[in-house]
């Protein structure tokens, strides 16, 4: 073997294969900055280029490209709290609030370290353990899935922060949400005669709406830019600097966070979408003090997903080499890649094409490496951004995420989907309720529901008593009850006085937050009853018995609401009923509060009426952006809505309109028409005056 990886590193070495590497990661840097492109769509955009290059040089290319997309993602997740690809989900959690006090500096030299630590981890466990994790590879089924599955969920309980419940219920909806549109067996669920839903949701418009319309939102109402501490001289050298630091200061969290994404990423099926958010909640429950920090600009948990998500690539190799078998989507075009180079996955690449397969650590590693190097030497650029006037920089950023959400399906519904989970994000975000879990059950939708019936029909109830299944769910239920077993078994309680458990009526708690709890009782309730109606025993099992758990933890939390007191609730989580609570995603409050839709928070000394007003203005902008795209078709409205936003809105100058807007819109204009060749949604002026799509270089309409 190690005659093997000197052989590949000497291959590697030609000055033409480290060329093609070093572009592979440039377009990688490129995509992961960009919201919903990625590695995915640059694969499938180089492949074709690959027919003429040998093995060698091919694979090096492709994956330049793949290792790094989720190293740059982290730039746009920092600044604008908008996800570059769905890797990047969890690092907004921490990262955007860490921009917003003047440390992205910080954030940014936390996370290129983080991630090429992981993608080297990522690297070395391809190079060793392809021969140790096939035994074991092979000894996963579905039931092991599932409870591996039902372990990300239980994740959602660290997610919500300050509520538990409220998070498993946002997972529940979030798998309600999954279930939408034409399952295997090929019934209809929840489409509504939608063409658009028969295929589901896509989770980009999803990711989008929930996270960056909330977010910008935030800033327009404030006025603000996105640092609002500090000033320019906190995104030096010295600051990247300091998050290098708390990457080695905290390297035990880097390894087990990146273990997570290998292993993790060897088991086909699981995927980016989830592994940080494991590798997050992990350290959300391991932690010390993260229980009070994570969710507020915790470097931890930026180090915790950036280290998860770039190591996923080398675990995520070792089933497609070893078996044929696809650990990501992403893998499923290097294995294409394969096949058009005559290289067959199995027995013969742990064998006489072994050189090949360390072509594809050396790969991994140098790609990391570079990546990282080159995020490292533009980062000061990239967190300028941070203090651009907000007037300048919210249509840039809207435009980006119209784009981004569009990529989802290259159908106007990606818009409506963005748009109506834009007011939910902003909805859940002033009732403080955490977002994260809605997202996490979505992503996980499509995995529990087919591991559920393969377990369900193959097993029956006696998948639950399989050895590595029944650990799993050992340690899932453990960390859902520890914060009350620790509660009346801690050391450091013994002795103390308790909070009495009461049931007493507590009348403040009848406010807009049980009302939400009790609306979604009824959507579960609905939806429980509409499975009632299919035929399949397939199309019902996970829609039934997810909308039954969300029925269940809406009545307990509504139980909770009227009836437990704060001081309780607050002794349980370790806190006075003074204390403040996190909710999940940087918000909080008393948890001696109630819980209304509350506008005034955040926002310092602006009043009620001045707040509503700015809302109702910034979301007015956003539909108007969408129904000049429905008329004039998307790339021109992009144009004019970046030009007026700035000179109307932003009160700034025509000139500085104009040099915003022209160069973004010629960037766009080349990437997606020229190079992407987008089919752009039709508009109400192209469908009047159909010449206009005779033009190979303007069909745009």
């Amino acid at each position: 073997m190690l005659d093997m990886a000197v052989k590949a590193a000497v291959t590697l070495a030609d000055p033409l294969r480290l060329g093609f590497l070093g572009l592979g990661v440039i377009i990688g840097l490129v995509l992961g900055v960009i919201p919903g492109l990625g590695g995915l769509v640059g694969l499938s955009l180089l492949l074709p280029f690959t027919f003429s290059m040998d093995p060698y040089t091919a694979l090096a290319f492709l994956m330049g490209l793949s290792a790094v997309s989720a190293t740059s993602d982290t730039i746009p997740a920092v600044l604008f709290g908008v996800p570059g690809t769905v890797a990047s989900a969890a690092t907004i959690l921490d990262g955007f609030p860490m921009a917003r006090k003047g440390e992205a500096g910080r954030a940014f030299g936390a996370a290129f370290t983080a991630s090429v630590m992981g993608g080297l981890f990522g690297a070395v466990l391809l190079g060793v353990s392809i021969p140790v994790l096939r035994p074991i590879m092979l000894a996963i089924a579905s039931p092991e899935l599932l409870a591996i599955c039902l372990f990300g969920l239980s994740l959602a309980a660290v997610l919500a922060g300050g509520s538990p419940l409220k998070g498993m219920i946002a997972v529940c909806l979030g798998l309600i949400i999954a279930a939408t549109g034409e399952d295997t067996a090929g019934e209809l669920r929840w489409s509504f005669d939608s063409l658009y839903l028969y295929d589901g949701f896509p989770i980009v418009p999803i990711a989008l709406g929930l996270f960056a319309i909330p977010e910008i939102a935030d800033m327009v109402i404030q006025r603000s830019a996105i640092q609002q501490t500090g000033d320019v001289a906190t995104v030096t050298r010295r600051s990247q600097w300091q998050g290098v630091k708390d990457v080695f200061k905290n390297w035990f969290l880097v390894i087990r966070c990146s273990s997570i994404g290998a292993g993790l990423g060897a088991v086909p099926g699981i995927g980016a979408p989830i592994l940080d958010w494991v590798a997050y909640g992990h350290a959300a429950r391991t932690e010390k003090g993260a229980a009070d920090t994570f969710g507020k600009g915790d470097v931890r948990g930026v180090i915790a997903s950036e280290s998860s998500n770039n190591a996923k690539e080398g675990g995520s190799l070792v089933p497609t080499i070893a078996f044929g078998v696809p650990g990501t989507a992403s893998m499923a075009l290097i294995l294409g890649a394969f096949v058009i180079h005559g290289l067959v996955p199995g027995p013969d690449m742990l064998s006489k094409n072994l050189d090949v397969t360390y072509t594809l650590v050396w790969s991994i590693a140098i790609a990391n490496v570079l990546g990282a190097g080159i995020c490292f030497m533009f980062a000061n650029q990239f967190a300028k951004v941070a203090v651009i006037r907000i007037g300048i920089l919210a249509p840039v950023i809207l435009a980006v995420v119209y784009l981004g959400a569009f990529q989802g399906k290259h159908a106007w519904g990606d818009i409506y989907t963005l748009l109506a989970f834009g007011f939910i994000g902003f909805s859940m975000k002033r009732l403080r309720w955490p977002r994260p879990p809605l997202i996490l059950g979505f992503v996980l939708g499509e995995l529990i529901e087919r591991y559920m019936f393969i377990s369900a029909e193959v097993y029956g109830w006696s998948w639950l008593t399989r050895p590595i299944t029944m650990i799993i769910i050992a340690i899932t239920l453990f960390g859902l009850f520890r914060p009350i077993l620790r509660y009346y078994f801690s050391k450091e309680r013994r002795g103390k006085p308790r909070v009495p458990f009461k049931l007493t009526f507590q009348a403040a708690k009848l406010n807009t937050d049980l009302l939400l709890t009790i609306g979604l009782m009824v959507l579960f309730i609905a939806a429980v009853s509409a499975t009632t109606e299919w035929e399949e025993f397939r199309s019902q099992i996970m829609p039934q018995s997810i909308g039954t758990a969300g029925i269940v933890f809406a009545i307990l939390l509504a139980l909770v609401h009227v009836f437990v007191s704060p001081a309780y609730i607050a002794a349980i989580k370790g806190k006075s009923p003074r204390d403040r609570i996190d909710y999940g995603d940087g918000q909080e409050e008393k948890a001696e509060d109630g819980q209304h839709f509350d506008l005034t928070t955040d926002f310092g000394d602006l009043s009620v009426n001045e707040i509503r007003l700015r809302a109702f203005s910034y979301f007015a902008w956003c539909v108007g952006f969408f129904a000049g795209a429905m008329v004039f078709g998307l790339l021109p409205t992009m144009f004019v809505f970046i030009v007026a936003y700035i000179r109307l809105h932003g009160k700034e100058s025509w000139a500085m309109a104009f040099a915003v807007a022209v160069p973004l819109w010629l960037l766009t204009y080349i990437l997606f028409h020229q190079v992407l060749h987008v089919p752009w949604p039709q508009s109400l002026l192209g469908d009047t005056f159909g010449i206009l799509r005779t033009f190979p270089n303007f069909n745009f309409f």
